[in-house]
């Protein structure tokens, strides 16, 4: 069945009240709050925004709302999604009466052990895969949460090595990627390589900062933003040491494919097609 909502995928570090983005005066197609105007289609749509992954909601809540104002949203609260609180009437009310819901950054962790397996994430499922007009939108954590596998921990080494790399399952919003996000400021090459490898069903997403992948109809990818999104795929892996390999030694890995997308760069998450940007 083909989802009829809309994610949007977050790098981390968005435009946005606070933030320091490095390609603002280097990238000529900078374009203020680019990402974060497409969180919803009129200005008056409800935003629902969770700051469940953040360890300090009452600063993401500051940030949003200073930033929501500046691009003229009119209609958008906060929720701090906890044990007590997840399966109250309001809350779900309210998550089923929002045109979108944003996750905030902070600890992918937090928002799968609230949220998965959880009426709330049944509701965004449900309304992601019936619903035209909803948006499931995320950053940095916030992005990383949605697919079926999350990457929990992992290294940045100078060596993929065996078991430096802890998975996990996340929403399921999306069943064909791993993401990872600040990929490029944070040198995440080596462990979104290494989940790749593991699971070479999998597309590897690594999102820069300021950079979003916009999904529509469960398949078509849309590269929005000042910086790119680096696509791991290992479909066609060769020669790996993979499944041999011992505790603490290096994996290797032939024929990793790369594809680099910037804005306006689109590629189907199906077929592997990928389109430049339009000039």
């Amino acid at each position: 069945m083909i989802s009829k909502g809309k994610l949007l995928i977050i790098g981390g570090k968005e435009d946005r009240n606070g933030t320091e983005v490095k390609m603002e005066n280097t990238n000529d197609d900078f374009s203020p709050h680019e990402i974060l105007k497409l969180l919803v289609q009129s200005k008056d749509d409800r935003i629902e925004v969770i700051t469940t992954a953040s360890s300090e909601p009452e600063s993401m809540k500051e940030i949003y709302q200073k930033t929501f104002n500046e691009i003229g949203y009119t209609n958008f609260d906060f929720l701090d999604i906890c044990d007590q609180q997840m399966h109250t009437d309001y809350h779900l009310k309210r998550i089923t009466d929002a045109k979108t819901v944003f996750f905030t950054g902070g600890d992918q962790n937090k928002i799968c052990e609230e949220l998965k397996m959880s009426v709330v994430n049944d509701i965004l499922l449900e309304r992601y895969m019936n619903d035209k007009d909803f948006v499931i939108a995320g950053t940095s954590a916030g992005a990383m949460c949605m697919p079926e596998i999350v990457i929990a921990e992992a290294e940045n080494g100078e060596a993929i090595v065996d078991h430096d790399i802890k998975l996990r399952k996340g929403l399921g919003l999306i069943d064909n990627c791993i993401v990872d996000t600040h990929f490029v400021h944070r040198g995440r090459f080596g462990r979104l390589a290494h989940a790749a490898i593991l699971h070479p069903e999998h597309w590897g997403i690594g999102l820069g900062e300021d950079t979003a992948l916009l999904i529509e109809n469960g398949n078509t990818a849309i590269c929005k933003g000042s910086g790119m999104a680096v696509i791991i795929s290992a479909k066609n892996m060769n020669q790996t040491n993979i499944d041999s390999v011992k505790d603490g030694d290096p994996v290797y890995a032939e024929n990793l494919k790369v594809h680099l997308m910037t804005d306006g760069c689109r590629i189907n998450l199906t077929t592997g097609e990928m389109k430049g940007s339009p000039d």
